[in-house]
């Protein structure tokens, strides 16, 4: 089974305390389910359609874990709690086996 890798990309952040909030929270939530932060903070460069907003990759077990991360009671404290603070873009995607 390949590995899975959340990638979220910031479009817009609109409340840093809000999003510090969720951080606060979201970490120790996707944590709890095996994540592996990669890479978090904001890109040295931005390319085509990027932003240089923050961006954030983490490696899962699987694309299974991954969701059941998403899907947790624990995460949804943690968007509940960013709100309307920020735009962000949310993909899981498999690695190469």
């Amino acid at each position: 089974m390949p590995k899975a890798y959340w990638i979220s990309v910031y479009r817009e952040i609109k409340d840093p305390a809000k999003v510090a909030a969720y951080a606060k929270l979201g970490g120790p939530a996707l944590v709890a389910h095996g994540a592996k932060f990669l890479a978090r903070g904001v890109p040295v460069a931005a390319y085509e359609a990027g932003l240089k907003e923050r961006a954030v990759v983490i490696e899962f077990e699987s694309a299974a874990k991954a969701i059941e991360a998403h899907d947790s009671a624990a995460y949804k404290e943690a968007l509940a709690a960013l709100g309307d603070g920020a735009v962000r873009d949310l993909r899981i995607v498999e690695g190469d086996a």
